[in-house]
């Protein structure tokens, strides 16, 4: 059999199209792991592979896209990581030595982990790395001939993954990103940037795969032909599916699929296949269009590569972002109050309050995101129209609960444009509904990778590496559990992540105990930011053991609970008294500590913050 580097140099080789897609129509049902197969059904994924066979394909990727420990972990597979692998490499090997009339290779797929990893998630690029050569490792012992890295949108988790198949092989690699309509990766990188990079990290062939149909793709492989010397590949999908009684039907067909593999072959395209929604008809008839029109020489003229330069600027002052940012920058004691967003659309009280929280000097106004179990409005809504409204400034919370990194990102440049100074970042809290914990919830990225976004966009780039132009002026702040953070060393660990990813200030879940505060203030001395300290006023002895016993980190101490207590039996009006007066002895000790102070009271009694702080 010839080396697959040599056979890609004399010829355009053909590669398989969608496994999936034929699993599917064969009756596997969608939520299971395909991967799995390999070891329940091997005659199933091996029928597929020899219908490509059959069609003509020169190389047949296994049956490992998800074979990777994170995704076969939520299937409950992850010990059977190698075994999956080793055995998706055999079926796949067992299929191309069917072909009596040209070599078959076998390329070992690997995609994306399913997570994100750093600078948007807690896994580090040397974590994925591990985990990517645990695959890689297991397909080599397969027998693959080489390696195809397909379906990546982030550049950060190529890289690990092409390091992971170089620790383990020197075969030729593939590497194949995903793109929107405009050519740029699913965060907005643009080709004439990933390709560099690519080529950079030692890939031996670049290319695209999934997401957009062939036409997209035409144009996005002009501009990769303009910026590299690498070969190039192309997978498209059959076009946008088209969804038709709860199935997802890909409309191109085979004929259109190979009008367009010609045309790829023009710009130095030596790999063309398919991905979701193409079938052994599609790459019959490729296999026809490459071979009949000879196509396989010749190579559409280079044009001048245009490269946009990247300026990453320095975030602007943060005396220069906001008022709230000027004082915590010249270390004024600020004072914070917090509002609960209203209930439908009327935020004429909001307003009204706002107001005479404004009176009486307190600095801003934070608004908290609401429950999604009620019909509230967006704290980033409310936030605005405060602004927009009255003359104090706001706090806005913004958390990653239900946004993907670029909803996110989008949500908080349209903020930007509408005055929005203020942030604070956090996960969120998942959400719980019964039994069932994930319902409708979508967990992108974590507060780290939000806090990295944010600055980004005031250092002037998006996430995928371009200019956005001006950039943004946020004051960033991510919030801490004290008490989680003296006691578990890996909260100390992520809040220095959040540090060094760009927050500027901290706002701290309520303390009632001064002990913890303290111990919390010393174990973040190194990081060098500003403290903004949580207090709540006691209303009675109910929310006084609430706190101490369901809130996780939250201590109240025994004697502050037994005065709750005793007032309680007086009267409600005394153990409110009691809860203010706590407070203040609470603001009292730690205002030497910290830089500020948050007051968050009974929502709809904004004169109690007022009274704290008098």
């Amino acid at each position: 059999m010839p080396d697959f580097r040599s056979a890609l140099e004399g010829r355009v080789l053909v590669c398989d199209g969608a496994m999936g897609t034929m699993l599917y129509s064969k009756g596997v049902f969608i939520s299971r792991s395909f991967d799995e197969l390999n070891l329940s059904n091997p005659k199933l994924v091996r029928e597929v592979h020899l219908d490509y066979v059959k069609a003509g394909a020169d190389i047949l990727e296994t049956n490992t896209f998800g074979g990777n420990r994170t995704k076969l972990m939520s299937h409950g597979l992850a010990e059977q990581t190698r075994e999956i692998n080793v055995r998706g490499a055999r079926i796949a090997r067992e299929a191309a030595g069917v072909a009596s009339d040209r070599s078959v290779f076998v390329g070992g797929a690997l995609g994306p982990l399913g997570i994100r990893i750093e600078p948007w998630g807690k896994t580090s690029i040397e974590e994925a790395r591990v985990i990517f050569r645990e695959q890689a490792q297991a397909l080599l012992d397969g027998g693959v001939d080489l390696f195809v890295l397909e379906t990546f949108f982030d550049l950060n988790e190529v890289q690990a993954a092409i390091l992971a198949v170089r620790d383990v092989s020197d075969k030729a690699l593939v590497v194949q990103m995903s793109v929107e309509e405009d050519g740029n990766s699913l965060e907005g990188t643009p080709p004439e940037v990933f390709a560099k990079r690519i080529e950079d990290w030692g890939a031996d062939v670049i290319g695209l795969n999934c997401s957009v149909g062939p036409q997209t793709m035409l144009d996005t492989i002009e501009r990769l032909a303009n910026v590299t010397s690498k070969k190039l590949s192309v997978q498209p999908n059959a076009g946008k599916p088209r969804n038709i009684e709860g199935r997802n039907i890909y409309l191109c067909s085979p004929e259109y699929m190979a009008s367009y593999a010609k045309r790829f072959v023009q710009y130095g395209v030596r790999i063309v296949g398919g991905c979701c929604g193409t079938t052994p008809q599609h790459i019959k008839a490729i296999r026809a269009a490459i071979q009949g029109n000879g196509f396989q020489d010749s190579r559409a003229p280079k044009l001048p590569a245009v490269v946009e330069s990247v300026s990453i600027s320095s975030p602007p002052p943060m005396q220069t972002r906001s008022r709230l940012g000027s004082k915590l920058a010249r270390g004024e004691f600020i004072k914070i109050a917090e509002m609960i967003p209203p209930i439908g659309h009327d935020y004429a009280d909001a307003i009204e309050k706002a107001k005479y929280l404004q009176a009486h000097s307190v600095d801003a106004i934070h608004i908290p995101e609401a429950p999604r179990s009620s019909a509230r409005m967006s704290a980033i809504s409310l936030a605005i129209l405060l602004e927009k409204s009255t003359e104090v400034e706001a706090l806005a919370h913004y958390t990653c609960r239900d946004k993907s990194l670029l909803a996110a990102q989008a949500d908080l440049l349209g903020a930007y444009a509408l005055d929005l100074r203020n942030l604070l970042l956090t996960t969120g809290p998942p959400h719980q509904m019964g039994d069932y914990l994930d319902v409708t919830t979508v967990s992108d990225i974590d507060s780290v990778g939000l806090t990295n976004m944010v600055h980004r966009l005031n250092q002037g780039i998006d996430v995928g590496g371009k200019s956005i132009g001006k950039p943004t002026g946020f004051v960033i702040g991510v919030g801490a559990n004290p008490g989680n953070i003296v006691n578990d060393p890996d909260e100390l660990k992520r809040f220095a992540y959040k540090v060094a990813a760009g927050a500027e200030f901290v706002l701290t879940q309520p303390v009632f105990d001064v002990t913890v505060l303290e111990s919390f203030c010393r174990r973040i001395e190194h990081c060098k930011i500003p403290v903004v300290v949580g207090i709540v006023p006691l209303p009675n002895s109910r929310v006084a053991e609430f706190f101490n016993y369901e809130v996780p980190g939250c201590s109240v101490p025994e004697p502050i609970r037994e005065r709750m207590r005793q007032a309680e039996q007086k009267s409600a009006a005394h153990a409110r008294f009691e809860g203010i007066q706590i407070a203040q002895e609470i603001l009292g000790t730690v205002r030497t500590m910290v830089q500020g102070v948050q007051i968050r009271g009974p929502f709809d009694r904004y004169e109690t913050p007022v009274e704290v702080l008098s």
